[in-house]
């Protein structure tokens, strides 16, 4: 019975000398990511700014957004956002807006006015209410995940790698985790805790593809010891692209599924992931590995340690008596 094959298991793509073209177009994309974070600035969902978020679909037709635009000055919410979904005759819509005075209680008591003043032309389909309390406390819990995440990387590369390993992928992480942050000030996507989630998702997704081709070059190192190191990684990036390319493929049909039929709750997720597929394969084999050169790997180096240790015990035999054992 035949196997099918996204790709062949015997390629030869020499994947290092691409490294000229890949490093100024990936800094070139992560100048451009923090511009784009600096001046636009991401899209808070209710999450991390505060307020109420009104999720409604109208009962009849498609949704009025001027209508509801001018609920804002006519019920005292201030500054409005209402945005469809669905296409130009949607009925889905959310109503958001942001904290108002009073606490908690006045926040509710709007979410009541806006229901008696609509309920009747629209069905409240969901409610959130955040405080800005809670949207601090939120940004803050968000920002340590990442943070401890990326340092829980670089601890266990540094032990189960060299140094250069570990680096490498610490590299290749901040690369993913700014690309991800641009794409989400560029997009405009909502920016809330299923974001965070994501960005999480996407590391570990990167350290996982990053960790498998680590550990076959360390498996060719102690191989082929007389290789030139950019030949060396070529072939471990080849021999494992088979593997790489059915993982990312699998993971991006799930991921598909989601953007088209997941609805607009878990889109910010779902699409940010399958971007985040994309650049987590992408510098895993163009980012991490090739930096690898540039940090002074050397399989001599493995070499001329093999021989050291051979040539020790062999000083050592020599040394030992007639019947003696050793140690």
């Amino acid at each position: 019975m035949a196997i099918f094959r996204l790709a062949p298991e015997t390629t030869n793509i020499p994947f290092m000398r691409f490294r000229r073209v890949s490093y100024p177009f990936s800094a070139l994309l992560s100048i451009l990511a923090v511009v784009a974070f600096l001046t636009m600035g991401l899209n808070y969902g209710i999450d991390f700014s505060g307020g109420t978020l009104v999720e409604l679909r109208a009962r009849s037709g498609a949704a009025d957004l001027a209508e509801l635009r001018g609920l804002g000055p006519k019920l005292g919410l201030g500054e409005v956002e209402v945005q469809s979904f669905g296409g130009a005759e949607a009925s889905d819509l959310t109503f958001r807006f942001g904290t108002v005075p009073g606490g908690d209680a006045a926040q509710t008591q709007a979410v009541e006015k806006l229901r008696a003043e609509i309920s009747h032309a629209y069905e409240f389909r969901r409610v959130e209410v955040v405080g800005p309390r809670v949207s601090g406390e939120l940004v803050q819990s968000g920002t340590l995940g990442v943070v401890v995440a990326i340092f829980g990387v670089l601890v266990y590369l540094w032990f189960r790698f060299e140094w250069q390993f570990a680096i490498a992928a610490i590299i290749a992480s901040m690369h993913d985790l700014l690309l991800t942050v641009g794409f989400f000030a560029v997009t405009r996507l909502e920016f809330n805790t299923t974001s965070i989630a994501a960005i999480l998702t996407i590391l570990g997704v990167s350290l996982n593809e990053t960790v498998v081709i680590l550990d076959r070059i360390r498996e060719m190192m102690r191989k082929y010891k007389k290789m030139p190191t950019d030949q060396l990684i070529d072939l471990s990036v080849n021999a494992v692209l088979p593997r790489t390319i059915m993982t990312a493929t699998t993971t991006l049909l799930a991921l598909f599924a989601l953007s088209i039929f997941g609805g607009h709750v878990i889109r910010s997720f779902s699409l940010s992931m399958t971007f985040g597929i994309f650049v987590a394969t992408y510098s895993s084999v163009f980012i991490c590995a090739p930096i690898l050169i540039y940090l002074g790997l050397r399989t001599e180096g493995t070499e001329e340690r093999e021989s050291t240790r051979e040539e020790a015990e062999a000083h050592a035999a020599q040394r030992r008596k007639p019947g003696e054992t050793p140690a």
